[in-house]
């Protein structure tokens, strides 16, 4: 097979990609071809399952905002940001029929909440100006630059035979969920191509604490999500938290402090906070450092404050008529409940056995006390040390990848190789959770495929007009 430009990878950037580069060339009258070749039976598994289903596809904050969730090379994509601004993306969605809806944090959403609505807009959108998407064609090489002859990319097919293109878009994504295609191939294509590549690590994924699943004691950092729960994992799992603080100790010094929800799964700790600080933390951990996430139940409530609170309750309770036949035990697990929400009481309890002090009195002659302050300092600071992460099989994202600055940042081009472009999370750049990598993925997909289409029409005319400052799509 023989074409203009080929895309390898059918996911959020290379469609982007495919849909920017045919509708560049429709836009000037050229009859150009645009194929993506993508390796599983359909195309954009990943964005699939993104959001559990629900597809959170841009933050619409401004650039300034936006830039600081970035975790690796900001001013790489800032170009490509302002060429497809999170309001220009919800209006190509909007242009092909997909209504988006915002919620808490400038997250966008699929009016329906369905990811397959993300998808099937960007597979027509790429249906509306020809490109073709060729599903089950699995790319196994890409042929060096010194053996290609009259300029053309040769790719060799797993399934035999080859593809020929003008130019070449890698958009193969990274090595997060491998079940959805994403298996790191196009590191390996990038630095046979001589680029370097920045050491990869699962990024947005569960923090396991110790203790936390029944592991064979190997001292591996990578657990993976199966892995069976402990009897305080199973304490802990399903529970939800909302508006506490968690904070990231590497070596005993606090690194980064947020505020917002928290999920124990049956990987570990997530929701937005875990996310937030699991990169540093997987990063900290496999550099040999020491992790630990505290949990403030009361991050509004200085501990002296809350201190007094909490012995204000207790008396309360311990002079309610209703608790004169309840055991010390049971009145606590009473103030507990004021306190915080009660599944979350057993796990409390079970990791914090100082709140009880048993006094001995005499032989037979022994009282149980409930020690408040302890309480009250253990909610504020309840600490995880962390024994691991979950691996690629489930983290979200993948940090690290190819070097940006083998790139170039208005173009997406390739500063090695004329002609092979690079966009989406191949790339060394990441960010927080929150819609902020999908849209990295379209804006960088988006410039990829407009600068790759100008630039052969440039080759075939002399002369394009370049319209990367306009809407990008």
């Amino acid at each position: 097979m023989k074409t203009d430009i080929i895309v390898i990878g059918g996911g959020a950037s290379g469609l982007m990609a495919a849909y920017s580069a045919a509708s560049s060339f429709a836009d000037a009258g050229v009859a150009a071809g645009v194929t993506v070749l993508e390796k599983m039976p359909r195309p954009a598994r990943k964005v699939m399952i993104t959001g559990k289903g629900r597809c959170n596809f841009t933050n619409v904050k401004d650039w300034d905002s936006f830039s600081r969730h970035i975790r690796s090379k900001p001013n790489f994509v800032r170009s490509s940001f302002h060429a497809l601004t999170p309001d220009k993306l919800t209006a190509f969605f909007r242009s092909f029929g997909m209504e988006s809806v915002v919620e808490r944090g400038d997250r966008a959403f699929p009016a329906s909440y369905r990811s397959s609505d993300v998808v099937d807009t960007l597979v027509s959108a790429c249906n509306s100006v020809g490109v073709r998407i060729e599903c089950g064609s699995e790319v196994r090489e890409v042929e060096a630059a010194g053996t290609r002859s009259d300029g053309m990319f040769r790719l060799l097919m797993a399934g035999g035979g080859e593809c020929l293109c003008r130019r070449l878009i890698i958009a193969t994504g990274g090595l997060s969920y491998p079940g959805t295609g994403s298996t790191g191939d196009g590191y390996r294509w990038a630095s046979g191509l001589g680029h370097r590549l920045v050491p990869t690590f699962p990024s947005l994924t569960a923090l396991v604490p110790a203790g936390y699943k029944r592991n064979d004691g190997s001292g591996d950092l990578h657990i993976d999500r199966s892995t069976e729960l402990s009897d305080l994992g199973k304490l802990l799992c399903g529970i939800q938290l909302k508006n506490v603080g968690l904070s990231l100790e590497v070596e005993g010094k606090v690194t980064d402090s947020e505020f917002g929800d928290v999920d124990f799964t049956d990987g570990g700790i997530e929701g937005p906070l875990g996310f937030q600080l699991s990169r540093k933390a997987v990063k900290s951990m496999t550099n040999g450092s020491r992790v630990a996430l505290v949990l403030d139940l009361k991050s509004g409530v200085p501990l002296p404050e809350f201190t007094a609170r909490v012995q204000s309750l207790w008396k309360e309770v311990d002079s309610d008529p209703r608790s004169v036949r309840l055991k010390v035990r049971e009145k606590s697990r009473v103030l507990l409940g004021k306190l915080m929400p009660r599944d979350l009481v057993p796990a409390f309890e079970y990791m914090h056995p100082e709140i009880y002090t048993l006094e001995q009195r005499g032989y037979r002659d022994s009282k149980l006390w409930v020690n408040l302050p302890s309480l009250a300092k253990a909610m504020k600071q309840w600490r995880f040390d962390i024994a691991g992460y979950v691996g690629y099989e489930r983290a979200v994202v993948t940090a690290g990848g190819v070097n940006c600055d083998d790139c170039v940042p208005k173009t997406m081009e390739s500063r090695i190789d004329k002609g092979l472009y690079f966009c989406g999370e191949i790339l060394d750049l990441d960010a927080d959770t929150g819609g902020y990598n999908l849209h990295l993925a379209f804006c960088t997909g988006s410039m990829a495929g407009r600068s790759a289409a100008l630039s052969l029409i440039h080759d075939i005319y002399g002369t394009c007009e370049d319209t990367s400052g306009q809407s990008g799509h």
